[in-house]
């Protein structure tokens, strides 16, 4: 069926002025002059037989019928623009993969050499943020992400997130803790993006809340070096300081306790890359080191 659509660079002239909300906003962005913006929307209006715009040149408004339209066009554009990208970054070999920046640095990169070999065809292209929330993923080929363990099945579950205290062994010495509930009078370190931690891991060993006695961090990553350099007690999720528990650099005297969040990918649909990533992602979760249990309570 033949389609019957008006100019390309008709609707893409409308898009964008209505879209930013000025000619020359839209000149600048499709790189015309504000004229040819005009005489593009102009050519629209006249092929649909429709006003899109009203006011005055310098400050236009949308009609009912070009709030109408807008919507509708500006998805059909960001469908093609992702379908554009998704195959011209197959074919090249690109993998934008977006996730916490804690994960980042103590889980993911670190393994990353090994995707590495198995892929030397694949160039990894890392982008974090050190938020809980993290953005649509309608520009990234892999998100990372942690969700609560009652939320819809994820597209593909990495592991359950497990939290526990873990300090160094020389503030340890200086402690006595028989059971969690003594980690009371010991410095609790905080982190900004999860000031709820403590209280999570307190409620899953059955204490009261213990109160917060330390410093508070920005970032999550900045909270375990201050406990590696033995400024205080960090409540941690195991993925992150397994290498450390393991290799004798931290101490996890009361194992960890399944926090109600679990780790998950999602990789965009029919992408050759973005598949073998997260079965990599998935091997790599599986061969993973389990966390320390500790049948422990308060005290």
């Amino acid at each position: 069926m033949k389609r019957r659509l008006p100019s390309l660079n008709a609707l893409r002239a409308f898009e964008a002025a209505a879209r930013l909300g000025r000619m020359t906003a839209a000149a600048d962005e499709l790189s015309v002059t504000p004229g040819a913006i005009s005489r593009q929307v102009r050519q629209l209006e006249s092929t649909l037989g429709l006003q899109l715009f009203e006011g005055s040149k310098n400050k236009p408004s949308l009609t009912s019928h070009g709030r109408a339209l807008l919507p509708s066009l500006s998805a059909a554009f960001d469908q093609m623009e992702s379908a554009l990208r998704a195959v011209t970054e197959d074919a090249r070999g690109t993998l934008d993969v977006f996730c916490l920046g804690s994960f980042s640095m103590r889980w993911l990169i670190p393994r990353l050499y090994h995707f590495n070999e198995l892929h030397p065809d694949i160039d990894v292209r890392l982008s974090t943020t050190n938020q809980q929330a993290l953005p649509p993923g309608d520009h990234y080929d892999v998100i990372i992400d942690v969700e609560a363990s009652t939320a819809a099945a994820p597209a593909l579950e990495l592991f359950p997130e497990s939290l526990g205290p873990v300090l160094a062994p020389a503030l340890a010495a200086t402690l006595t803790l028989h059971g969690p509930a003594d980690l009371a009078g010991a410095p609790l370190l905080r982190t900004k993006t999860r000031r709820n931690a403590w209280a999570m891991w307190c409620q899953s060993v059955g204490v009261v809340p213990l109160a917060a006695s330390g410093p508070e961090f920005e970032h999550y990553f900045f909270s375990l070096e201050a406990a590696l350099g033995g400024l205080g007690v960090c409540v941690a999720p195991w993925h992150l300081v397994a290498d450390d528990v393991l290799g004798g650099r931290l101490i996890a005297p009361f194992g960890f306790q399944q926090s109600g969040y679990r780790y998950v990918a999602r990789g965009r649909p029919r992408h050759q890359h973005a598949e073998s990533f997260c079965q990599w992602l998935v091997q790599q979760a599986e061969q993973a080191p389990l966390p320390l249990v500790c049948s422990l309570t308060g005290r």
